[in-house]
C-alpha cells in the first residue's frame, strides 16, 4: 500500500482511494478469515472424538458463512474498481 501511495499523485483523492483501498482489503481478508473459520469447524466437528448429530447440525449452520461469502464478494468487487481507479491516477501522473 505504502509502495502505490509513492507513485499517486500527492491529492486529495488518491488519499482517500488509498484509505479505501486499505479498508476493503482488510474487510475482505477478515471475512475470508471467517470462511476458512467455517470449514475449520466443520472438520473438527467430523473429527472422531467430537462426532455428533448435533455437532455436525451446528457445524452445517452456513447462514453466516454465506453472509461473509456475500461480503467477499462485494469488496472483490471494490477492490476491482480502487484498483482501477489507481491505475488510471498513475497513468494522470506519467503523462504530465
Amino acid at each position: 500500500m505504502e509502495h502505490l501511495g509513492h507513485v499517486l499523485p500527492v491529492r486529495a483523492d488518491s488519499t482517500v482511494l488509498l484509505d479505501f483501498l486499505e479498508d476493503d482489503l482488510r474487510e475482505g481478508l477478515d471475512a475470508l478469515g471467517d470462511v476458512e473459520a467455517h470449514f475449520s469447524d466443520v472438520l473438527e466437528a467430523l473429527h472422531p472424538d467430537a462426532l455428533s448429530p448435533l455437532g455436525m447440525l451446528q457445524a452445517g449452520d452456513e447462514q453466516r458463512v454465506l453472509e461473509r461469502l456475500e461480503l467477499l464478494m462485494d469488496v472483490v468487487t471494490r477492490v476491482r474498481r480502487r484498483l482501477s481507479q489507481a491505475a488510471g491516477l498513475m497513468r494522470q501522473t506519467t503523462t504530465t
